[in-house]
């Protein structure tokens, strides 16, 4: 009877180990599913975004069409470079749109670096163009946001025509949500400038994970402390290697932000002062458990043999 109720012991925790490791395991999958479903909708959408296009202008066959794209953001000189692409269409046009009938002159607001003259009869090749920023401060990163006005109106052989404008982003780094109106003949448009989402998300992991190694090394050097260790030599140098992985980590940042950003007063600094602080009582501490070093006394002669 005995050894029955032994099988039967043994019987249910082996049932038990099973089931408990078969809802691990399906726990992590889920887990594992649920993350990459959030990666593919925060990337869906982020991408939807970027893909959006805001127009805004008139309709009439005779008018000129420029898209417009924001290729990159430059926070540190606060600016933005906007590709322009411009098209005369109708009675305007030449050659299917490649070249203007007359002398074409796009009139821009003040945030853009002056006006785009087009000669006529000549290919209209892409331009660049750099558009201010207004608002924000970078030192905010990766909660930093900026303002762009833009405007843009064409005069044709002297007179104002009527202008189609759209406008997109092409910079990954950054979100803009995007208003456009018309105003005599003229295409505005205001844009709000901020980090994309994928930004504030590795932005947000990094200080997360800045804080989670900064706690870790903590409870070592707690450890080594209280158990009187000594000087633990393995231990010291991944505290010491972590002190500085911390700085290229944080130099891994998108968008290369300047130092004494947001990010580093909510975690770098904090994680930097109390990793260097612990390796220091770590170590002042373990040479005081070390204790000096023991002297080695003469060599003990044998009388009887003479042998040392």
């Amino acid at each position: 009877m005995p050894r029955n109720q032994t099988r039967n012991r043994t019987r249910t925790r082996t049932r038990t180990r099973t089931r408990s490791t078969l809802l691990g395991t399906v726990l992590v999958l889920v887990a594992v599913a649920a993350a990459v479903l959030g990666g593919l909708w925060l990337q869906f959408g982020e991408r939807a975004d970027q893909d959006a296009r805001t127009t805004a202008g008139s309709s009439a066959p005779d008018r000129i069409d420029i898209d417009a794209s924001v290729q990159r953001v430059d926070a540190l000189a606060r600016e933005l470079v906007l590709r322009v692409r411009v098209t005369p269409r109708g009675t305007f046009a030449e050659a299917g749109g490649i070249s203007p009938t007359e002398d074409l002159t796009l009139q821009t607001s003040p945030s853009v670096r002056g006006d785009l003259t087009f000669l006529a009869h000549r290919r209209i090749a892409s331009v660049d163009v750099p558009v201010t920023l207004t608002g924000g401060a970078v030192t905010d990163y990766p909660f930093d946001a900026y303002e762009a006005e833009m405007e843009f109106g064409a005069v044709l052989a002297g007179e104002p025509v009527p202008v189609r404008m759209s406008l997109s982003n092409s910079d990954a780094l950054f979100s803009l949500d995007v208003e456009g109106t018309v105003l005599r003949d003229a295409a505005v448009f205001t844009a709000d400038v901020s980090r994309s989402r994928s930004v504030l998300v590795f932005a947000v992991f990094m200080m997360s994970a800045m804080w989670a190694l900064t706690v870790a090394v903590l409870m070592g050097g707690w450890f080594l402390v209280g158990r009187r260790k000594g000087l633990t030599w393995p231990a010291l140098s991944w505290m010491a290697a972590t002190l500085f992985a911390l700085a290229a980590f944080r130099n891994t940042a998108p968008g290369a932000p300047p130092i004494g950003s947001l990010l580093d007063y909510l975690a770098f600094f904090w994680a930097e002062t109390l990793i260097a602080f612990c390796v220091i009582v770590v170590v002042v501490r373990g040479v005081r458990m070390e204790g000096p070093p023991v002297e080695e006394g003469p060599p003990v002669q044998d009388g009887r043999s003479g042998a040392t």
